[in-house]
């Protein structure tokens, strides 16, 4: 059974309708990367997913539930459903260590110990355990990222949404960002990725979904999309990266 169904859902902004009947499935251990040009409604519809944006009809299935159902426990669903944010979102007057124990004592309901010690763990495996003392302002955007991943990933989510991760930061630090998602993508951690990085949806993604204005014009493997893609605007949007 997919961990994440999307059936018929549209998301609307007044008369505007951004997001137009998508239908897509996630299985468990998969990763899923959503490409398309700049307000084709990809991250809109992540933040539909984690109830970030309430969509306007069509339902969300997690692991068979139906999350927009007014009896579902939406709290509990989002503690499941990760999110890495573009802009990192740390709290600015926490240090990198409270960073990634607030979420655990707060909503998980973890000791402070037993929320240091899975903290220290996942700064250690993204590479930032040696930075615990210091504010987010401190530190690179690209160790923020990786600061803001490791504290996705105290709070065990059986599921990630990466938000167009790396699109705030210098190139020098993306691929320091790319090579902790692709560690993870090789441990079998389901992931939802929004990017524009092209090399990382061809390389690393098991599927690829192409939005367009709003729809899912595309949904295949990522050898599929990126040499044989189906749709004339998928082959438009590829050309760039194709010719390289």
């Amino acid at each position: 059974m997919s961990i994440l169904k999307v059936n018929n859902l549209e998301k609307k902004f007044g008369d505007n309708l951004v997001l137009k009947d998508i239908n897509m499935e996630v299985e468990k251990g998969e990763v899923v990367t959503i490409i398309g040009s700049s307000g084709s409604g990809k991250s809109t519809l992540l933040r539909c997913l984690n109830l970030l944006e309430d969509p306007s009809s069509g339902e969300i299935l997690y692991k068979g539930e139906k999350i927009l159902e007014p009896s579902f426990d939406q709290r509990k669903y989002r503690s499941y459903v990760g999110m890495v944010f573009q802009n990192f979102n740390l709290f600015a007057n926490k240090n990198i260590l409270e960073n990634c124990m607030l979420g655990q004592v707060k909503v998980l309901g973890k000791s402070k110990e037993e929320a240091r010690a899975t903290a220290l763990k996942y700064l250690e495996s993204v590479g930032m355990a040696q930075y615990i003392n210091a504010k987010p302002s401190q530190i690179s955007g690209g160790q923020q990222q990786r600061v803001a991943i490791a504290r996705a990933l105290c709070m065990h989510p059986d599921i990630l949404l990466f938000d167009e991760p790396t699109s705030a930061l210098d190139p020098e630090t993306v691929g320091e960002v790319l090579n902790v998602m692709t560690e993870l993508a090789k441990s079998g951690m389901t992931m939802v990725v929004v990017t524009h990085e092209m090399d990382f949806a061809r390389e690393v993604s098991d599927r690829v979904l192409f939005m367009d204005k709003g729809i899912i014009l595309e949904n295949a493997s990522a050898k599929d999309i990126f040499e044989n893609p189906k749709h004339e605007r998928t082959k438009e949007f590829l050309k760039r990266f194709l010719d390289n």
